[in-house]
């Protein structure tokens, strides 16, 4: 059964480019891409991670 809106979408770190996490994004409430700060493990330390497609 579909969930509707909702897709999985994978981040990728602004720094090193590596694509370490992925989340789920409702396109209707969220248009734009995502942008998170996280732990990016080959850069070792916390960066910006944007949505790619």
């Amino acid at each position: 059964m579909a969930k509707g809106q909702v897709e999985v979408v994978t981040l990728a770190c602004q720094e090193c480019k590596q694509r370490n996490y992925t989340t789920k994004k409702n396109r209707k409430s969220h248009s734009g891409r995502l942008e998170f700060r996280k732990y990016c493990r080959f850069c070792r330390t916390h960066t910006v991670h944007r949505e790619t497609r």
